[in-house]
């Protein structure tokens, strides 16, 4: 934009010259550009971008966004076995009919004033949380569950004051990074070996590896290859003889049928609550939770908010609020033990929603469903000759590693065909596991019906065959 050619936006606030200028004066600046002094010029783009002409019917730049959005390809049109740490689950309709009430979705951080119900459904999200995972003490959303894991590890070597902490060989790789990037420079990460026919950790490999100086052990269970930990009790046994802390990813949907860390010694449980009545959102819908035991060195370790319920000044009502605020960066700022920013706390109202909704007989027939769902289509892809699904000897949940060793092709030439069918494929781990040789990870949730794995299975056969 320039001003001999001035585009006015009309969905754009303040985009009149006259008004821009009118707020320039008000603060006795010449330009924009005064406001961006500060950033040294090597760093600054000179002259205008080389953008498309500027588009100010807001029909018409709607019609440009949906012609791009219909070059995309998505789960709603094909059928979709990509997991991977963001899954398709069903969202019940009032998910997102309540996380779309403007007390909840514009509500960006606010106090007791001006709340409408924002504290009593993120309290009642953490009860109900507390209760599926068996702990005292559940936090507000982080960003993510690859934030949750991060500062879970973070809180063990405050607690501990250690700087080592060890981590499961199957952990997801992008996960790993988030730790590694959150952790530096004052925590070492060390990955642990796993079994590989099992793709259990390898607990001689643990016993070697713990020092005095290990503040944490952190596993995942179901781990990113979809095992599920059989030695968790083990693990924290080891992990508490020296005296450090057993910390454990988990999928919160699996714990209708999973027994939670807790019950197997974890001492700090965290995760993702994308599963609980989050859309996939094109990899966006994520929202971490950490959780523990209601002890006092647990609890003054979290940076983020936690809510509480009191008694008020009126007899018999109760108010929802900040419990040990004190310890957060919102109230002493740069002494906070980790910055804590924006929150999704949205998420966890949605999240809120759906375990209501659910409740323990839902959670655990959901959980069920999706075991039975994964067993038959690992039995149904193992009868295709070349594929070896699973490819280890573990019980699993949701997802499973498919290995095409015997197919001779590429999991990219495979995915590219399924696709061409219709099909997402599994994620693709020659790459990242190279020592698996040529497999997939493969996802199964409750929105498969067998039709939908018969037709992968025999689209599958179709494709090494062909």
């Amino acid at each position: 934009m320039t001003e001999e050619s001035p585009t006015v936006y009309p969905y754009i606030p303040n985009s009149v010259p006259a008004v821009k200028r009118e707020m320039l004066d008000a603060v006795e600046a010449k330009d924009v550009d005064e406001f961006f002094e500060d950033i040294p010029g090597s760093l600054r783009i000179k002259g205008a971008l080389d953008l498309p002409d500027a588009l100010p019917s807001e029909y018409e730049l709607k019609r440009h966004v949906e012609g791009l959005l219909r070059k995309n390809k998505y789960a709603g049109e094909y059928l979709n076995f990509l997991g991977a740490g963001c899954y398709q689950h069903h969202v019940p309709a009032v998910c997102d009919e309540v996380n779309q009430r403007g007390e909840f979705l514009t509500a960006y951080a606010g106090e007791p004033y001006d709340d409408h119900g924002r504290f009593q459904a993120l309290f009642e999200y953490t009860s109900m949380m507390g209760e599926l995972l068996d702990m005292d003490v559940v936090n507000v959303p982080t960003y993510d569950g690859y934030q949750a894991s991060a500062t879970a590890i973070r809180m063990a070597a405050r607690i501990t004051g250690r700087s080592e902490a060890l981590l499961a060989g199957t952990i997801d790789p992008e996960k790993l990074s988030k730790i590694k990037d959150y952790c530096k420079p004052d925590i070492e990460i060390k990955l642990l070996p796993y079994d590989r026919e099992s793709g259990q950790m390898d607990l001689k490999a643990l016993r070697g590896a713990i020092s005095e100086e290990t503040a944490a052990v952190y596993f995942d269970t179901p781990s990113y290859l979809g095992c599920i930990e059989v030695d968790g009790d083990e693990i924290s046994s080891i992990a508490h003889e020296h005296s450090a802390i057993c910390v454990v990813g988990v999928d919160p949907i699996s714990l209708g049928v999973l027994t939670p860390p807790v019950g197997y010694g974890a001492d700090i449980v965290c995760g993702d609550i994308q599963p609980l009545g989050m859309h996939m959102q094109f990899g966006g819908g994520q929202a971490g939770f950490i959780a523990s035991r209601d002890e006092e060195k647990y609890v003054l370790e979290y940076p983020s908010r936690l809510f509480g319920i009191a008694p008020t000044i009126v007899p018999g009502e109760y108010g929802f609020g900040d419990v040990a605020y004190e310890r957060t960066s919102f109230a002493i700022r740069e002494e906070g033990k980790e910055w804590v920013g924006t929150a999704a706390a949205l998420w966890g109202i949605t999240a809120g929603v759906y375990l209501a909704l659910m409740g323990p007989s839902g959670m655990s027939e959901i959980g069920a469903g999706i075991m039975a769902r994964s067993l038959y289509a690992m039995q149904q892809l193992d009868t295709i000759p070349g594929v070896h699904a699973p490819l280890f000897r573990s019980p699993h949940y949701k997802e499973f590693v498919v290995n095409f060793d015997g197919t001779g092709k590429l999991v990219a030439e495979i995915n590219k065909a399924l696709l061409d069918q219709g099909i997402f494929g599994g994620k693709d781990l020659s790459t990242l596991f190279p020592e698996l040789g040529h497999s997939a990870l493969y996802c199964v949730t409750e929105v498969h019906t067998k039709a939908d794995i018969d037709t992968l299975a025999k689209s599958l056969k179709e494709v090494v065959e062909s």
